[in-house]
């Protein structure tokens, strides 16, 4: 005897995913593409952060401990606001670390040791990375007409400016400390 529930639940869905939008599939793509790739981004800028995190040293650890915290908690806030909108004009999201490492534009660091002052900047270039791309990706939304997308993104442009505006003010103050 063969139980219903058991037998409903191996069942496949008849149909893929399917969110109801207006926009076209051509924009869902174009805007799912560019959207996978904000969230490769996020969450390779988010390991970056934490790693930074994990092992600053020197005379400013607490702040830049601090620091790099606050961010990295930002950055992974962000990701399921991206992924959601993905989902919510019928696109499909990243799915493994592996689709990450294929994705992200910015670059892993795998040193052992990275000098604050270092950390900093290189933190810095991958925001001024990231809102470039960004604004790419909003030009693609404006190309779509996709309105909701672009309005998100202009707030996630912000968020960066302020962790990057951060980030500089810090690596300067550091400069003139002489560290």
């Amino acid at each position: 005897m063969s139980n219903n529930k058991v037998t409903k639940l191996k069942q496949k869905p008849a149909a893929p995913l399917d969110t109801p939008t207006d926009l076209s599939q051509e924009a869902v793509d174009a805007v799912s593409a560019v959207l996978n790739t904000i969230l490769a981004d996020s969450y390779a800028l988010y390991l970056k952060t934490k790693n930074f995190h994990w092992h600053v040293s020197g005379p400013h650890f607490r702040d830049y401990h601090l620091m790099f915290d606050e961010q990295a908690a930002a950055i992974l806030a962000n990701t399921d606001d991206v992924a959601e909108r993905v989902r919510k004009i019928g696109g499909v999201t990243l799915k493994s670390i592996g689709q990450v490492s294929k994705l992200q534009t910015i670059e892993d660091n795998e040193e052992d040791f990275v000098a604050p002052t270092e950390m900093l900047r290189e933190l810095m270039n991958d925001h001024k990375k990231n809102v470039k791309f960004m604004r790419e990706a909003h030009e693609v939304a404006d190309e779509h007409e996709d309105i909701a997308t672009a309005s998100l993104i202009e707030n996630w442009i912000d968020e960066a400016e302020k962790r990057l505006w951060f980030l500089f003010e810090t690596s300067r103050a550091a400069d003139q400390a002489g560290h």
